[in-house]
C-alpha cells in the first residue's frame, strides 16, 4: 500500500447595454474549434483610440488604450484558434474610425476579421471601454460590447473584450476573465519554500497570499472567488483550512488531528470533498464549508481512496483509488454510492478533475513518464495531452476548453504552470515571478 505522500503533491465589472445590435445574420465568420488542419484566423487588432487624452490613476488613456489592445491579442493568441496582428503591426486608427472601419485598407492585409474600440474617461473617473469585431470581406460589424470599470480594472475590459471576440468566432463559452491560484516554490530542490500565490489568466495582478512559514499546497477557488481552500502544514501535519479573500483571515476546516488532504469544492460551495488517512487506510469524506457539522465518509474500501472532483451538477465525484492494486480512477454518486472503476489504459491514473462542460475527465497518467489526459466519464475515449517528463495536477478552464497543469523539470526539480489545449498542439508556458505547482482554474469572475 502506498503512502499518500505522492498523492499530496501530485469589479466588481459593470457591462454597459450593447451599444448596438449585433452582426447581421448572414456574416458566418467563424472558426474550427477543434483545429482539424483548419488555419489560423488572423485578427487585426490596432490600438485603441482615445477622443481626449486624460490621466487616470492607472495611466492616461492613450497609454491605456495600447495597453489593452496587447492584452486582447495575449488573450486570442493563447488561445491557438486565432493569430492576431497587433498594434505595432498595423497602423494606428482615429477614434472616429472605431465605427466606421476603412475597410480598403484592411481589406489589403490578409487580416479576416478586425478589431477595433475605444476607451474615454467619465465623470465619476470611471472608464468606458468599446469593442467591436468586424468580418474584414463581408465589411460587417460582427459583434460590440461596452464595458465600464474603474481604472484599476482595466485589465479586465481588455479580458472582456477577448471573450466576446473568443465566443462570437469560435462559439465556445468565454474564459480569458477568470484567475488561478498556484503554488509559488522557491529555493534549493530538497527544501523549497511553497507559498499560496493568486493571478489573473493570463499571469498578470500577481500576489502571494501566505508567507511560506508553512507549506502550502493544492489550492482551489471557492464558485464565487471569496475564498481558498487548501492543504497547510501550519502545524506541522496535512489539514486543510479555508482562506478567506477578502479578510485574510482563514479557518481549519476539520479538527481531526489525522493528516487531510486534497481539499475540493462542490459546484455550489456548501460543501468541501476531501480525504482523511486514518492508521494506513484513507478514505473521502465530505464537510460543510460553512463549518460546525460534522464530516461524512463517502469510501469504506479498503486502501487509499483520494478525492478527486464533482461533477459540474453536483451528483457525481471522480476519485482515485488503489482499491485495485494500483491507482485507477473511479466514479460514485456524491453520496458514496454505486461506486464504478473507469480507467483500464494501463499505467496509473491520479489528480482527475472534472471538465465544466461534464463531458470530460482529467487526470495525470503514470506510464514512464507522467502525462496529462482526459477520458469520458464513463472511461471512453482516453487521450494524452502532453509528452513531458513529468506533468500533473490538471485543473480545467471555465469553458472547458483549455487545461492548466504544473511541469517539473528532470534534474533541477524547476516547476512552472502550462496549459495545452483538447487537440494537445497548443502548448505554452504562464509567467510567474517563481516557480509554481497545482495551479488552480477559478470560474469566469462575477
Amino acid at each position: 500500500m502506498q503512502s499518500p505522500a505522492p498523492y499530496i503533491r501530485t469589479f466588481i465589472l459593470g457591462i454597459i447595454a450593447s451599444v448596438g445590435l449585433t452582426a447581421t445574420a448572414h456574416a458566418q465568420l467563424t472558426v474550427d474549434v477543434d483545429n482539424s488542419g483548419s488555419e489560423e484566423l488572423v485578427i487585426a487588432v490596432p490600438g485603441l483610440p482615445t477622443p481626449q487624452n486624460v490621466d487616470t490613476p492607472a495611466g492616461n488613456t492613450a497609454e491605456l488604450g495600447a495597453k489593452i489592445s496587447d492584452v486582447i491579442v495575449t488573450d486570442l493568441r493563447s488561445s491557438g484558434l486565432f493569430k492576431p496582428v497587433g498594434r505595432n503591426q498595423v497602423r494606428g486608427i482615429s477614434f472616429s474610425e472605431v465605427t466606421a472601419p476603412q475597410f480598403p485598407y484592411w481589406s489589403g492585409t490578409n487580416a479576416s476579421a478586425l478589431i477595433q474600440g475605444f476607451i474615454k474617461t467619465n465623470p465619476d473617473g470611471k472608464l468606458t471601454v468599446g469593442c467591436y469585431l468586424y468580418d474584414v470581406a463581408l465589411e460587417t460589424e460582427l459583434t460590440r460590447q461596452g464595458f465600464v470599470v474603474e481604472p484599476r480594472d482595466w485589465r479586465r475590459a481588455a479580458h472582456k473584450c477577448a471573450d466576446a471576440i473568443y465566443s462570437r468566432l469560435s462559439g465556445e463559452s468565454p474564459f480569458f476573465d477568470s484567475r488561478i491560484a498556484y503554488i509559488a516554490e522557491t529555493g534549493p530542490k530538497g527544501n523549497r519554500v511553497k507559498r499560496l500565490a493568486i493571478m489573473d489568466s493570463d499571469g498578470a495582478n500577481h500576489r502571494f497570499i501566505t508567507n511560506g512559514q508553512a507549506t502550502a499546497l493544492t489550492p482551489r477557488f471557492s464558485p464565487d472567488y471569496k475564498s481558498i481552500v487548501y492543504l497547510s502544514f501550519l502545524d506541522g501535519n496535512p489539514r486543510i483550512y479555508i482562506y478567506d479573500i477578502g479578510t485574510g483571515r482563514q479557518r481549519l476546516i476539520t479538527q481531526s488531528t489525522n493528516p487531510t488532504f486534497a481539499p475540493r469544492w462542490s459546484p455550489d460551495g456548501k460543501w468541501i470533498l476531501y480525504s482523511m488517512a486514518i492508521a494506513g487506510n484513507t478514505d473521502i469524506y465530505k464537510v460543510s464549508s460553512a463549518g460546525g457539522a460534522n464530516p461524512q465518509r463517502l469510501t469504506f474500501s479498503p486502501g487509499i481512496d483520494i478525492g478527486g472532483s464533482f461533477s459540474p451538477d453536483g451528483g457525481r465525484i471522480v476519485f482515485e483509488s488503489d482499491r485495485s492494486g494500483s491507482q485507477q480512477l473511479y466514479v460514485m454518486d456524491a453520496n458514496g454510492g454505486n461506486e464504478r472503476r473507469i480507467s483500464f489504459g494501463g499505467g496509473r491514473f491520479a489528480t482527475p478533475e472534472w471538465s465544466p462542460r461534464g463531458d470530460l475527465i482529467a487526470f495525470t497518467k503514470m506510464a514512464g513518464n507522467f502525462r496529462i489526459g482526459v477520458m469520458t466519464p464513463s472511461g471512453g475515449g482516453e487521450r494524452l495531452l502532453t509528452n513531458s517528463w513529468q506533468d500533473e495536477a490538471p485543473t480545467w478552464a471555465p469553458n472547458g476548453r483549455v487545461i492548466q497543469f504544473f511541469r517539473t523539470t528532470r534534474g533541477n526539480g524547476a516547476t512552472g504552470i502550462w496549459q495545452v489545449d483538447l487537440t494537445g498542439s497548443n502548448e505554452r508556458q504562464l509567467p510567474t515571478p517563481v516557480n509554481g505547482s497545482d495551479p488552480a482554474w477559478g470560474p469566469l469572475l462575477p
